[in-house]
């Protein structure tokens, strides 16, 4: 991992990392008992936790990735997910908090640096400032413990992540549907990604994973989308499908396809 040298303001406090064990899963905590991440011991690469499962449901609307950015990454499960199933597509990490990388890497069977994954020290909401064009999918799950973080949730950072996406890129984002901001949250993202959202509620713990489309998908109808998330749901063991009828029914008034 390296340090991005550019930092306005890199915190030095963070939340205490802890980590603890129950019927073979291992959990990822920050200063609360909130789970943050988990992983399956025998079966390191399954996404556990249902809001994982609905942000990767970004891949019914794009198939041909070449780059994801991860701003938050906990104990790794998008990555390792990413890495087992699709591991052509380059990686990026961005995470402020230097002890997070280090028990990822330890506890979470993280994979290793290489040439298609990178981790970077930086704060997100700067870091994705100097990126333009360059990413196809932007994952967002980068919480203090409590809720995500402040900076996070504001109209300048959605602007520089729409601007650091490819034409087809979209952007994700991890939120609690009974946060207090969800609602103004969700108008931001209408109004930098001119109403190409939708919301994809998780099947538990009322997460929902946000997206907002930089360009609408081409050619994309509601019985391609099924067939899709039913190959996705063989090739990768996820349930894809559950994410598509909760798209179906959590979005008929947003016509993206």
């Amino acid at each position: 991992m390296k340090y991005h040298p550019f930092q306005r303001h890199l915190r030095t406090r963070f939340p205490e990392v802890s980590v603890s064990e129950s019927n073979n899963i291992r959990y990822l905590h920050l200063g609360t008992d909130t789970v943050q991440s988990a992983m399956n011991l025998d079966n390191p690469p399954e996404l556990v936790l249902a809001y994982s499962q609905a942000m990767v449901s970004c891949l019914l609307f794009y198939n041909q990735i070449s780059h994801i950015t991860h701003i938050g990454l906990g104990g790794g499960s998008l990555v390792r997910w990413f890495a087992a199933f699709f591991p052509e597509i380059k990686q990026l990490a961005i995470e402020i908090n230097p002890q997070i990388v280090n028990i990822a890497t330890a506890m979470f069977e993280l994979p290793e640096e290489n040439d298609n994954f990178e981790i970077v020290i930086a704060d997100g909401a700067e870091f994705i400032r100097v990126m333009q064009n360059s990413t196809n999918i932007i994952l967002t799950d980068a919480f203090d413990g409590e809720q995500i973080i402040d900076e996070l949730t504001e109209t300048e950072f959605l602007i520089n992540c729409r601007n650091a996406l490819t034409n087809k890129g979209i952007f994700v984002t991890n939120l609690w549907s009974a946060d207090k901001r969800y609602h103004k949250f969700i108008k931001r993202v209408e109004e930098v990604f001119d109403n190409k959202i939708i919301e994809v509620s998780a099947s538990r713990h009322g997460n929902v994973a946000v997206m907002g489309f930089k360009s609408l998908p081409e050619n994309l109808s509601e019985e391609q989308l099924k067939k899709r998330a039913q190959q996705l749901s063989v090739i990768t063991s996820t349930d894809f499908l559950h994410s598509f009828h909760t798209i179906r029914s959590n979005n008929q008034k947003r016509k993206l396809w």
